[in-house]
């Protein structure tokens, strides 16, 4: 089993909307690494760590999981999506998505400062300088160590 980070404003689509919802498409991811990282090494039954970012505290809120292999984001092949990509065919998507469905939501944020702070996460992806990706690995190490915080 590999475990993630996906992030996402909460404005936009928040761990209680998930909850709510029970299963959802993670749609609208465009950028290359992180679509590889869906495409290629998520998995029905991997573990994600729900982060919500460009928010007042940035930090990881609940628990979902991988529910559906990759398969071809439909929003870029529709013109009034505003995730339309016309380069992008239906023989040929360049933009894929897994379903995920909802775990658990966190007792507390577990902040991004607090998360920074702690030595035995360095190395983490998401700490990384520069690191900007909505979905990213997270080390067995580091997954076990972050659900010790709660």
């Amino acid at each position: 089993m590999n475990h993630w980070l996906m992030k996402s404003e909460p404005d936009a689509f928040s761990i209680d909307d998930l909850r709510r919802k029970k299963r959802e498409a993670w749609d609208g991811v465009r950028n290359y690494q992180a679509r590889n990282f869906m495409r290629d090494g998520m998995r029905p039954g991997d573990q994600v760590f729900f982060y919500h970012s460009n928010c007042a505290v940035p930090g990881i809120v609940g628990i979902a999981e991988v529910a559906t292999d990759a398969y071809p984001d439909p929003s870029q092949f529709d013109p009034k999506s505003k995730y339309f990509d016309p380069g992008s065919s239906r023989d040929n998507p360049r933009w894929m998505l897994v379903d995920v469905k909802f775990v658990k939501k966190l007792k507390r944020t577990i902040s991004l400062d607090e998360l920074k702070s702690d030595p035995a996460l360095d190395g983490m992806a998401l700490l990384r300088k520069g690191n900007r990706l909505s979905v990213m690995p997270v080390e067995a190490a580091h997954w076990r160590h972050i659900l010790t915080l709660e």
